[in-house]
């Protein structure tokens, strides 16, 4: 325990509690009526999420929660606020997240060739996201330019809080915390490309991979990227199929979630390829829904059931329209079938194959 945080009071023994006035039964209906004056409807579901956040803030006061605590959960669910906001006023286009070293100089092939890229996916029509700091995020803003950035910048007392590039603009967002920054890296885009970099490069990789691996986030392509004569993706490689997957502590179908590119030209070819047919994915329920630009030819979603049973718990890759549930993209097609929830390298094998498919395009 932090010597600045007191210790918190406990009841005496023997003797209960104190009841809360955040369990009498006229609890509730106060704080929807203030969600009501604010204009919320406590009866729709996002109602109810709001009121489970009052309820759960004003829980922590007879929690006993010390002030360190309070200030680091309400500072995350500040700034994470915030950062949706920004976020919210660029519903499109696609996203890409690019990770790499705050230390790489301009003059080094890697950040030559993060310009190259973040400039090539700008004109492909994606918006660049990356921290706000020197070296691979620097070039990942000067690339696409101030227009097609974003800056994620991280408080540290021995980096930059923005590079010339992106200061002063309002998709600047400053974080105190790595793990909100982090949520909003991943949450944001629709593909990643990692540049060489250290620990934290590392740390944001190895996040992303597990989060796909472990389906705790949507498919999306991760790329890895380098200048010519550059050794440490192969080394990187080396070892995951070397440690990781020799240890049996990977699936076999696990290094296929990552690509190392020859070049930023062949990056941008696999991102742009794997979202050919490939719009999104989500559960409904325990279905795995696969939303698709175009639909496939009959014989071509036998094939799929052919090569993918093993994702399939019951029944067959189907294809059809949107669940009654779904509200967005209702007009795309869809494939859906009931997911073993294991296995998402294969998932990734999956949506290459579905690509792969000539759809008349």
């Amino acid at each position: 325990m932090s010597s600045s945080t007191p210790p918190r009071p406990s009841p005496a023994a023997g003797s209960p509690r104190a009841p809360r006035l955040v369990d009498q039964p006229d609890f509730l209906p106060r704080l929807d009526a203030l969600i009501r004056d604010c204009g919320g409807d406590p009866a729709t579901f996002e109602g109810k999420l709001i009121r489970d956040q009052l309820l759960t803030s004003l829980k922590l006061l007879s929690d006993g929660r010390g002030t360190g605590e309070l200030k680091l959960l309400t500072a995350a669910f500040k700034e994470l606020r915030y950062a949706y906001n920004v976020f919210d006023d660029y519903p499109e286009p696609h996203k890409i997240s690019i990770f790499g070293s705050a230390r790489t100089p301009p003059t080094h092939p890697d950040y030559l060739a993060a310009v190259d890229f973040s400039r090539r996916m700008a004109q492909a029509g994606w918006l660049v996201i990356t921290g706000a700091g020197d070296g691979i995020m620097k070039a990942g803003h000067e690339g696409p330019g101030r227009e097609a950035s974003f800056g994620l910048s991280i408080r540290l007392p021995f980096e930059t809080n923005a590079n010339e590039v992106i200061a002063g603009d309002s998709k600047l967002i400053h974080f105190r915390y790595f793990f909100t920054r982090k949520l909003m890296f991943l949450s944001q885009c629709e593909a990643i490309c990692c540049f060489p970099g250290g620990f934290g490069t590392q740390d944001e990789l190895f996040e992303s991979l597990t989060l796909v691996q472990t389906g705790k986030s949507p498919m999306i392509p991760i790329v890895m990227l380098e200048g010519p004569g550059g050794t440490y993706w192969n080394h990187f490689d080396r070892y995951i199929r070397g440690e990781l997957l020799a240890g049996k502590f990977v699936s076999a179908e696990d290094p296929g979630i990552y690509y190392i590119a020859r070049d930023p030209q062949d990056a941008v070819e696999h991102i742009l390829r794997f979202y050919r047919n490939y719009h999104s994915s989500r559960y409904v329920q325990d279905d795995y829904v696969i939303r698709l630009h175009r639909p496939l030819r009959p014989a071509d979603v036998e094939t799929l059931n052919s090569e993918f049973s093993v994702l399939v718990k019951t029944g067959r890759i189907e294809q059809r329209g949107p669940y009654e549930v779904e509200d967005d993209h209702l007009t795309l097609p869809r494939l859906a079938f009931t997911h073993t929830r294991r296995g998402f390298g294969k998932i990734r094998q999956l949506i290459d194959r579905i690509n792969s498919f000539d759809t008349g395009a």
